[in-house]
């Protein structure tokens, strides 16, 4: 059977995901939520789609990936500070720094695979996590990076603030709208069929003459890159960066969302996961201070019983009726 992925159908879930979002500003207050959440879900769903890269394309289990969006948020928020507040250079700062520092680390541990790959991205997040508490001197320890600007969006005709996170919003939308179009591009295309090979089996994408380690490389570099995109984006709208989202703790959250939303079968997964997440956060979390040990349930739940979450079952859904379709005509 074909995978879910080779679907062409790119248009009409992007539309709609579009429409759902860009409309939420309208209604979001009208069901009891506050308007700052869909900026949160828009970021950590690019964090998440940024994560997917890895683990849902590659097959490579990367645990300590909150280092880069830690690390792309301090940099939005030194280069705001201390060099210039202009948008898109404290936003280029975020990736190239994000970027950096995911080639250092993937140069240390795109030979290894499995367990071992993963528990070394575990050893380099935490490690920059604690450079992140002991520097006080540039990232201001355990209180964080605070008072963070965030600069207007200058378009060369125009300036548009960004103070009001309605404004913050739609700007993170479009920015969101560029990333997932070069996404889809790049998982359709040769180098996405390439790692595709990797994650079935690298040996044998070995000996059909590709060179396993530059691609496992390059996801982990154009991953951390989109991660600390995400991390700059999350120090614009809370306006300060800090060192707990890069624990390890944070750092399973993205995991979570992946796999929850389906990110093993479908694009769209990440985005689904993210959504669900801050939206259990904040209803659960209205209701009981142990919402975290309540999702953790569920997440097993989903694990255990239906590892392909909530996209693989929409995915079940449409082929169980596409086959009862047939059968009813014939008997008809």
């Amino acid at each position: 059977m074909a995978s879910p992925r080779a679907a062409p159908h790119f248009a009409v879930p992007f539309v709609l995901t579009l429409a759902v979002l860009g409309s939420s500003p309208l209604w979001i207050g009208a069901v009891g939520l506050y308007p700052y959440i869909a900026v949160e879900v828009l970021i950590w769903a690019l964090y998440a789609l940024a994560f997917n890269l890895l683990l849902g394309y590659g097959g490579l289990p990367s645990f300590g990936h909150g280092a880069f969006f830690g690390i792309g948020a301090y940099a939005f928020g030194l280069a705001a500070k201390h060099w210039a507040a202009n948008l898109w250079l404290d936003l280029a700062c975020a990736l190239l720094a994000a970027a950096l520092a995911g080639a250092l680390v993937a140069a240390f541990i795109s030979h290894r695979r499995g367990i071992y790959y993963a528990l070394l991205t575990i050893a380099f997040g935490q490690l920059a996590w604690f450079v992140a508490i002991k520097w006080h001197s540039v990232t201001g320890g355990e209180d964080g990076l605070l008072k963070i600007p965030r600069p207007p969006l200058e378009l060369g005709f125009t300036t548009i603030a960004l103070t009001s996170n309605t404004a913050l919003f739609y700007f993170a939308l479009a920015l969101f709208a560029v990333v997932v179009v070069a996404l889809w591009r790049l998982v359709d295309s040769p180098f996405g069929r390439v790692l595709a090979a990797v994650k079935q089996n690298e040996t044998r994408a070995a000996y059909c003459g590709h060179n396993v380690w530059a691609v496992k490389f390059t996801v982990f570099v154009l991953s951390a890159a989109l991660s600390g995109l995400a991390g700059g984006l999350f120090a614009m709208a809370q306006l300060s960066a800090y060192p707990n989202v890069m624990s390890l703790a944070n750092s399973g959250y993205v995991v979570m969302m992946v796999l929850i939303g389906g990110g093993l079968v479908s694009f769209w997964g990440p985005l689904i996961g993210a959504a669900f997440f801050i939206l259990a956060r904040d209803v659960l979390g209205a209701t009981t201070e142990t919402w975290l040990f309540w999702y953790g349930l569920l997440f097993m739940a989903v694990v255990l019983f239906k590892p392909e979450g909530i996209a693989g079952m929409w995915q079940g859904w449409r082929a169980k009726h596409a086959r009862r379709a047939p059968a009813a005509k014939v008997a008809a």
